[in-house]
């Protein structure tokens, strides 16, 4: 346990660190090789681990594809438009607009997506409209935590979802109908506590009139139009791929690829450079660190994690749901969400309580909002924004967080109840 603790906690402070320009996914490799030198993990490991990961991480590439495609075509930077003319100057309106349109990017291009593309969109638009700086601090805090507080409701809105969902053998029917009512609170939960910890932070009015119409955000309007009709197909593709028991990465990555295809006949998109420019670190980082994490199931963590969720499970249902998810939570703000998902669907696997899986998404989807490191989401957000000269710090991140993150995560939870 030591000696897999020790890894892994080597390998999460130089993703974090990143000396010397050193990538995430690059770590992440490093560490699973060392893994497997030092017995850690063997080669059966890893086989069983691209077996829980592989459908995971292949819809992650198909939604980022899309996702960069659709953001070549200007259908993000169209709905932030929009999104800030409906407010009509109206701070407040725009600070909530804001925050729904983030809710449904996450939902239907995962919180990685929101985090990648609808960041500098935002951002730009915010400089634009001269805000002063509290103001945008506000607007991206709240940006930010949005896109995993609403990645709860489908398969494929988090990486999260997909890995449990692919372990327990959860529907995309069945997933989505026992997430709606938890994802609609912790959305209106979410906007409420952020609105009232920002509200100082938001002015009356913006002036709005030397904004960009929608309209002269898209640049391609074929390809727009053609879009809507794409995304509802699509979106109808996984539901039947469910009746079929097929898996989401066939939907998720075949319909990538054949909207590249399609926005490439259309001129809109040079198919090359984006699949070159997709954020593939994520890809190794995610098998990588999975490897890594494994070694601590061999070490017995899956074990004693399981004794908990029993032990919680004894004071009843409600208790186990709140109990679990609140572990989640916790785990994933400390060791990152991803490896944290994996261990316990291991171990809720061991108890035999599956239901409990659902508590576990919400923990790994919401509790890493606590800290920076929680969340690939949030280290690739704040990736984004370093490079757009926007530093927030680890303090003042952790100061929202700490406050927003439980009330919201609990209202979720009573909502899974």
């Amino acid at each position: 346990m030591i000696l897999a603790s020790g890894l892994f906690l080597v390998t999460l402070i130089f993703v974090i660190w990143q000396p010397r320009g050193l990538q995430i996914g690059t770590t992440a490799v490093i560490g699973a090789v060392v893994a497997l030198i030092l017995g850690v993990v063997n080669f059966a490991d890893v086989i069983e681990v691209t077996k829980i990961v592989w459908d995971a991480t292949l819809s992650f590439i198909g939604i980022i594809i899309l996702s960069m495609v659709l953001d070549e075509i200007g259908f993000f930077e169209y709905g932030a438009l929009k999104m800030a003319r409906l407010s009509r100057g109206n701070a407040h309106l725009m600070f909530v607009y804001i925050l729904l349109l983030g809710a449904i990017v996450a939902a239907l291009f995962a919180n990685d997506g929101a985090a990648l593309i609808l960041t500098p969109i935002l951002l730009a638009k915010m400089k634009h409209l001269k805000m002063k700086p509290a103001t945008i601090f506000a607007f991206l805090m709240a940006g930010g935590f949005i896109g995993d507080s609403a990645s709860n409701p489908l398969v494929i809105s988090n990486l999260t979802n997909i890995v449990t969902a692919g372990y327990f053998n959860i529907g995309f029917f069945e997933y989505a109908k026992n997430m709606f009512l938890p994802n609609i609170l912790s959305i209106v939960a979410s906007i409420t506590i952020l609105w009232l910890f920002f509200r100082k932070s938001i002015p009356a009015k913006i002036d709005i009139q030397n904004l960009a119409t929608a309209q002269s955000a898209i640049k391609n309007m074929a390809m727009f139009k053609l879009s809507w009709y794409f995304l509802a197909i699509l979106l109808s593709g996984y539901f039947i791929g469910d009746y079929y028991n097929l898996p989401v990465s066939i939907f998720a990555l075949g319909g990538a690829l054949i909207f590249l295809l399609i926005a490439k006949h259309h001129k809109a998109v040079e198919p090359i450079k984006t699949i070159k420019s997709a954020p593939w670190q994520v890809v190794w980082f995610s098998i990588g660190l999975y490897i890594v994490v494994f070694g601590l199931k061999n070490a017995g963590l899956t074990t004693y994690l399981a004794q908990i969720i029993e032990n919680l499970h004894s004071y009843g249902d409600s208790v186990a749901i709140i109990g679990t998810g609140f572990l989640s939570a916790v785990l994933s703000s400390i060791m990152n969400n991803m490896p944290t998902v994996m261990i316990m669907d291991i171990a809720i696997g061991h108890t035999g309580h599956d239901a409990l899986a659902y508590a576990n998404i919400i923990g790994c989807n919401l509790g890493p909002k606590m800290t920076p490191i929680g969340s690939l989401a949030t280290l690739l957000w704040l990736h984004v924004l370093a490079q757009k000269g926007i530093k927030i710090t680890w303090a003042e991140y952790f100061k929202v967080g700490i406050i927003v993150t439980p009330p919201v995560l609990l209202t979720a939870l009573l909502g899974l109840i």
